[in-house]
């Protein structure tokens, strides 16, 4: 029974359903998506945002592997002394050969797709589909990538880092410069098989895993539940790509304090070469304290900012460009 003045005519409940489905994000799914598009447009995406964020990546490698305060002080001091020092080339050392890190970017986003579409046949909670989907997806995306980070951490660290590093770029000649950047790369990749074989290239795999399927599986579900709330707060007719754009940065910096003490770790165990994830753990505490675990944060949260900010605008982008024509229509922006 509906009681009287109380009726909503077929133009109001569609009025309704407008408003609500313009304040509601949606989440375009793997089966939204033309393949063909979004696998082209990725690339692109994933090689902007990697140009982007790198000087921040070698940066942070730099402060986690120094003692104490011996060479920086900290983010911006790094920066100011790299650049004065080794110039803007100095900010992009490994740069090369962490572009091949693309071919990791494109198995996360299929992992991603694929396993958030197997999971959503058990369940319909958000939260888990992406907690499991964005674990999964850096389990295979890190498979790819450590032996890739092994190497450029290594040509990261040359210049004024390269005491801390067990591998040294080999000049022409004492005093001369050294040879270019394949060579270098060669002459690092030479160095590393020759002290540890190919296990080398694997240094600090678990530290690695440890490090990003928690951060991974923590972005995903923090960057919907932010998105939701930012939703529920700003006006109905706000751009989603804007709520989602200040959602990422948010689940970033959340992901980014949680897992930052094992990111030191990792790349502790990286670049000394050591074996044991434990024993490095433990020594960071005797010699650093617990302060120690915090080392790099400041860098890893200025980087992750505009790579959460460019990795949301463009990859919400891209799936959205990649939407099959039927659907285009149907979703708001």
């Amino acid at each position: 029974m509906t009681l009287p003045g109380c009726e909503l005519s077929d133009e109001g409940v569609s009025a309704a359903g407008r408003m609500q489905q313009k304040r509601n994000i949606q989440i375009i799914e793997w089966e939204d998506l033309d393949k063909r598009k979004f696998y082209s447009f990725g690339v692109f995406m994933t090689m902007t945002i990697r140009a982007t964020v790198y000087p921040a990546t070698l940066i942070r490698t730099r402060l986690q592997v120094q003692r104490g305060k011996s060479l920086y002080s900290g983010t911006f001091d790094a920066f100011f002394k790299i650049l004065r020092t080794e110039g803007v080339r100095g900010l992009y050392r490994g740069f090369m050969v962490n572009t091949f890190t693309l071919i990791s970017g494109q198995a996360y986003i299929t992992t991603y797709e694929l396993v958030r579409k197997y999971v959503s046949q058990y369940s319909t909670d958000n939260t888990v589909k992406s907690l499991v989907a964005g674990g999964s997806a850096s389990l295979v995306a890190q498979s790819i990538t450590v032996p890739i980070d092994v190497i450029s951490q290594q040509l990261m660290m040359q210049g004024q880092g390269e005491h801390l590093t067990r591998f040294r770029i080999k000049s022409k000649a004492d005093g001369g410069k050294p040879d270019r950047m394949f060579r270098q790369t060669r002459d690092i990749i030479g160095q590393i098989f020759a002290a540890d074989g190919f296990r080398g290239f694997y240094r600090g795999y678990v530290a690695s895993l440890l490090t990003y399927i928690p951060n991974s599986a923590v972005w995903w579900p923090f960057y919907h539940f932010y998105a939701e709330q930012l939703s529920k707060l700003a006006p109905s007719d706000c751009p989603h790509l804007i709520l989602q754009a200040m959602a990422g940065p948010l689940a970033a910096a959340t992901a980014s304090t949680v897992t930052n003490p094992m990111d030191v770790v990792r790349a502790r165990v990286q670049v000394e070469g050591r074996t044991s994830v434990i024993e490095t753990f433990k020594q960071l505490i005797v010699e650093e304290g617990f302060w120690g675990l915090t080392k790099g944060l400041s860098a890893r949260i200025i980087s992750s900012t505009p790579t959460a900010i460019v990795m949301v605008v463009g990859y919400e982008t891209l799936k959205k460009l990649s939407l099959r024509p039927e659907l285009v229509d149907s979703r708001h922006w």
